[in-house]
Formats: C-alpha cells, sequence, structure tokens
C-alpha cells in the first residue's frame, strides 16, 4: 500500500503576513521564486502541490488582524479540493484551531 503524502501548515504563532508565507513556502517546499501572495500561493498548489492531504494548524492563535489572511488561504484549499474533484484526483483538507 503505498504511503500518503501528507503537508502539515503550522501557523501557530504568526505575528505578520511575512512569517505565514515563509511558512507555506516551507511545509509547501515551494521554490525560491515563491511570490509571497495568493495568486502565487494558488499557481504554485496547482503546479508543485502533490500532496494526498493537507492539514492546517494554528489559525486561530495568529491576532485579529491576520484572521482575513487565515481565511484566504482556507479558501483557497478548498477551492483546490473542489477543482481536483472535478479532474477525478482527490485531496484531503484537514483544517484544525
Amino acid at each position: 500500500m503505498e504511503e500518503k503524502k501528507i503537508i502539515t501548515l503550522d501557523l501557530t504563532g504568526c505575528k505578520y503576513l511575512g512569517e505565514i508565507h515563509q511558512r507555506i513556502k516551507k511545509a509547501f517546499d515551494f521554490p525560491d521564486f515563491y511570490g509571497e501572495n495568493w495568486d502565487a500561493f494558488w499557481d504554485l498548489l496547482w503546479s508543485e502541490c502533490d500532496a494526498d492531504k493537507i492539514v492546517v494548524m494554528g489559525g486561530k492563535t495568529v491576532s485579529k488582524e491576520l484572521m482575513p489572511s487565515i481565511e484566504m488561504i482556507n479558501e483557497i484549499l478548498q477551492e483546490l479540493q473542489e477543482d481536483r474533484k472535478k479532474y477525478g484526483e482527490q485531496i484531503e483538507i484537514e483544517i484544525h484551531s
């Protein structure tokens, strides 16, 4: 049985948007040219992410000012899941507080 590739994005204690993008880059092993914006996140999810499951943790530990960014991450991941399903691919998304 083939082992699933699981990516864990831990956002616990992030204090600014740049830190969120640095954690995204590290968790997903994105290349150095990752543009650290939501369009780049989406693009690289499609071209570089071969995970079977993505786990997001610590979203509720960030400041109120960063909550829109956490919501954006969640929206992008849900859209990824829906789009992959259209192509017969499955990716599991798990979001923890």
